[in-house]
């Protein structure tokens, strides 16, 4: 009875640590996302074209198109789309004042269709 106990607390240790990683895990692509989405509401802020968009789009598609082992899929793509988006022109061009005071002066999170 005893082993069973310590074999039950073993096992309830691992799904523990594994929680944790998922956890860990979906943190880095949540704070990926909202840095991806901070970044699209400037860009709709600078009237970016949906053509323009649609090519930045396009291009993390086909970058992330076969998955690299090891690396989770989900993150590889918002990690490729944002490094597209903030080498996108217009976020180049744009005055760092000027891209400090629109996003601290919005929700980062609320985007308008």
């Amino acid at each position: 009875e005893l082993q069973q106990k310590v074999e039950e607390t073993e096992l309830l240790k691992m799904e523990l640590q594994m929680l944790e990683t998922e956890r860990v895990r979906l943190s880095l692509v949540e704070e990926k996302l909202m840095d991806v989405l901070q970044l699209l509401q400037q860009l709709r802020d600078l009237n970016i074209s949906k053509r323009a968009l649609g090519k930045i789009l396009l291009s993390t598609l086909e970058s992330c198109r076969d998955p690299q082992p090891g690396k989770a899929h989900l993150f590889e793509v918002l990690d490729t789309l944002y490094h597209e988006l903030t080498a996108c022109e217009l976020l180049q061009s744009q005055p760092p004042e000027k891209a400090q005071s629109r996003q601290s002066l919005s929700n980062p999170l609320v985007i308008s269709c």
